[in-house]
């Protein structure tokens, strides 16, 4: 499977770009790896990139874009931050990587057992990474059940993937009202922001549809 290309990326949509990611993570759950040339991949994108998607992801090492979707050098944006939050950063980030280099898609990716959510429903409070999950907290507050404090914390799973959820949509949320630019876009159909999440028990990702 040969890289992306600009004649390629822009025969590409939004709908076309999540199906493709879409196929890429059904290849992934069944072992079925498209047949690509690394190197040659290298040569071909050595003087430009045509990504067709940016995923924001977390750190975790379970949770690499481009394994769990299938895809080569040159066909994702991947950012990754603790807990798959936005801010100014990310922001410029993805702003750059769709009005610049015209990927089609955004994707907020947040996973199952997440580390950084269980942070954030504990309120741990380690050095900088206290300051980090603070910017999680918010999703923690708007989960509203279980109402039993006792039950609103790591040890809960089904609580901290409910936490996951909602972080991803509040993280659809920000991007839409912080970023000028993407909604525009995304209000003119040059690009889509969608939410999903990644079980790391079946490898499957659920697209928030």
């Amino acid at each position: 499977m040969k890289a992306h290309t600009r004649e390629t990326q822009a025969t590409m949509t939004p709908q076309k770009s999540l199906q493709f990611l879409k196929e890429g993570n059904l290849r992934f759950q069944n072992n079925l790896k498209a047949n690509r040339n690394y190197l040659e991949q290298v040569n071909d994108t050595s003087e430009g990139q045509f990504p067709f998607a940016t995923i924001l992801s977390c750190i975790d090492s379970r949770v690499s874009a481009e394994l769990i979707f299938d895809q080569g050098l040159g066909d994702v944006f991947s950012v990754r931050i603790a807990g798959n939050f936005i801010n100014e950063d990310i922001l410029g980030s993805m702003e750059f990587a769709s009005k610049i280099a015209g990927t089609k898609l955004l994707v907020v990716l947040g996973h199952t057992s997440c580390g950084a959510i269980k942070g954030a429903c504990d309120d741990a409070k380690l050095g900088n990474l206290t300051n980090m999950l603070g910017k999680i907290k918010p999703a923690v507050e708007a989960v509203e059940e279980p109402a039993d404090k006792s039950l609103r914390n790591s040890k809960n799973l089904e609580f901290v993937d409910s936490v996951a959820e909602k972080n991803v949509l509040m993280a659809i949320e920000n991007i839409r009202k912080q970023s000028p630019v993407l909604k525009e876009m995304e209000d003119n159909n040059e690009i889509d922001i969608v939410g999903a999440m990644y079980d790391i028990n079946t490898g499957e990702v659920v697209f928030f549809e």
